[in-house]
């Protein structure tokens, strides 16, 4: 059976800010025969990456003085 993943973020404070997406080892090129600690040091990096991809934030800060 392929192994798979999926990834999904909310927001409780604006509604219609989410997103669900399911990938398998392979599409994200991760190998399934890594140890636990490394495999979920991937994900994360991975995850990281996807969630970035999905957010678009943009921001400034102004000072008066």
């Amino acid at each position: 059976m392929e192994r798979t993943v999926t990834f999904s973020f909310s927001s409780t404070s604006y509604e219609g800010a989410e997103a669900t997406e399911t990938f398998t080892f392979e599409e994200l090129g991760i190998d399934g025969n890594m140890d636990e600690k490394a495999l979920d040091k991937e994900m994360d990096k991975i995850f990281q990456a996807w969630i970035w991809d999905k957010l678009n934030i943009s921001y400034s800060i102004v000072m008066n003085q």
